[in-house]
Order: C-alpha cells, then structure tokens, then sequence
C-alpha cells in the first residue's frame, strides 16, 4: 500500500496570480500595474508513514516578457521579487483546496513565462518522530524555475490565475526499499493556468446501519487516456478537492482498503467551475471474512 501511494501522490504548491487594477489608474498604458496575488497548497500525503512535509519560502520572483523588443525593460532584470520574507509551512496542513497565501503585490501587467520559488529549511517528520532534513539542491541558491508554457497575461481590470503543482511523489524520494531511511529531496513543479482549469471536488463515504459516513484516507485517482494524472485522499470528513485539472474528460475512481473499488466513472471538468463527484463505497465482504478468520485464530 505505501508504494502505491508513493507512486502516485500529488502535492500542490499553488500560485493565483491575480490582476485587479483601475482602468482609471492606468488610463489604458499597457505599462500599468496589476495586483499579483500568491497562494500556497498541498494536496495528501502518506498518513501512515509521515507526519510532517516542511518547507520555508522565503523569496519568490516572476519574470515578465516584453512584447516589444524596442522596450526599455530588456536593459533591465526581467525578474520582479513577489515575496521575500520567510514563511513556514508544513505542507500537510494545507490539503483539499486549503491554501496559504503568500504575497499580494501590484506588478505591471504584461506576461509572464517563468516563477522562480526559493525554499530552505525542507524536512520529513515520520509518525514516529523521526526527521529527515533535507539538502536544496538549487532552491536555496538560484531558486526552482518553473516554466509557464505558454505564459500568462496579467491584463489591467481583469484576473489570470496560475497554479503550480509540486509533486511530491517525485520531489521527496524516499531511501530504502521496504522500510524508508530517508529521503532525497528533488522538487518537481509543473504549472497550470486556472483560466483553463477546473477543480474536481465531493465525499467518499458508505452505509452504516442506513446512516451515511464519510471515511477518512479514501483515495481518489484520476486518470486522462488511461494515464493517472493525480491522486488526492479525503479528509476526516470524506470530503476531497483537486484543483488545478485542465479542462476536458476524465475517468475517475475511489478506493480504500476493506472496501470495493467504486465503478469508474467519467467526469467533465470545466475552465474556473468546480465539478463534484460523490462517491459510496460497499465493505468487502473477503476482507470482512479475512478479519473473522484471522480473530478465531
């Protein structure tokens, strides 16, 4: 069960690039300003191997392309600084849409094609205690670039939002084959722009006695054209949310253990809406009936 999981978790670091300036202020200057604001996710981690996900942001920069390559802008840096001060967070803390905002800061609009995002101070804390600090490999120093592809506009008056995802599957590799020693810490991000993205979002639950009870740690995978694109668990409540899914069809499926599989189905995820799909889980009877057997021994 925890190499499935490994294989297949998602952790989100999400960045909502927000443009909400006055025409008025900018009098139609294409040079005028926007409001840029940053966010912070993370969708589930393995809850029976690790406590603690830890990461300190302290500095986070957006490059801004010009259009023209007459503008004065080119002489200069292109990077604009969004944040600099430290902010810790334990990453596990912020799952099913929670988020922690980062920045909020006025930019000139115009796009942007890459975030550059600095951390220090990442760490793994198991259940039992253990911590595991981990080397930056280039975080600390030059920061962890994320291409925008193609790049977002922030435009005067109105918003475009960007999410990045941070795998953590493949950023915390874990040491050891069956009991982990450690972990290497790789940091993967892709990004996601939100005006083309949707967020999938319901409960995992079943029948007990005619009453409905959400179950905690369900998993939720989504897979476009047979491949899994992402995976989330739910929450004490049954509830789960996945954001960031480009808009299109996905095949969708709920498992927990003792539990059978749900039925896969299909779901439309629509640009900046929220699709929900609940889902009801029936006990496995082999499991109940391996329990039994394995009390009377």
């Amino acid at each position: 069960m925890r190499t499935k999981i490994f294989s297949s978790l998602f952790a989100v670091m999400t960045l909502f690039f927000v443009s909400c300036s006055d025409d008025e202020g900018n009098g139609g200057n294409p040079q005028g300003t926007g409001t840029l604001s940053v966010q912070l996710t993370d969708a589930p981690f393995p809850y029976e191997l690790v406590a603690e996900a830890n990461v300190t942001v302290y500095k986070v920069e957006a490059r801004r392309v010009s259009e023209d390559d007459d503008d004065d802008a080119l002489t200069v840096s292109p990077y604009i600084t969004l944040m600099e001060e430290e902010i810790e967070t334990n990453l596990l803390e912020l799952t099913n849409g929670l988020t922690l905002q980062l920045a909020e800061i006025e930019v000139p609009v115009g796009t942007y094609d890459q975030v550059r995002v600095y951390v220090k101070g990442v760490n793994v804390v198991l259940t039992d205690g253990t911590v595991y600090d981990l080397k930056v490999p280039s975080g600390d120093s030059s920061g962890i670039k994320v291409f925008i592809d193609p790049g977002i506009t922030v435009v005067g008056g109105l918003s475009s939002d960007l999410l990045l995802d941070f795998d953590v599957s493949r950023s915390f590799v874990a040491k050891g084959n069956l009991d982990v020693n450690g972990f290497n810490f790789k940091p993967v991000i892709k990004a996601s722009n939100l005006s083309t993205a949707g967020t999938l979002a319901g409960n995992v639950s079943t029948i007990e006695e005619e009453t409905q009870i959400g179950l905690f740690g369900a998993q939720v995978s989504v897979f476009a054209a047979d491949t899994l694109n992402t995976t989330s668990f739910t929450d004490p409540d049954g509830n789960y949310t996945i954001l960031g899914l480009e808009a299109g069809t996905y095949e969708v499926v709920s498992e927990f253990e003792g539990f059978i599989a749900s039925d896969t189905l299909e779901v439309q995820i629509n640009a900046a809406n929220v699709t929900t799909q609940d889902f009801i889980l029936e006990v496995d009877p082999a499991a109940t009936e391996e329990e039994t057997t394995e009390g009377g021994n």
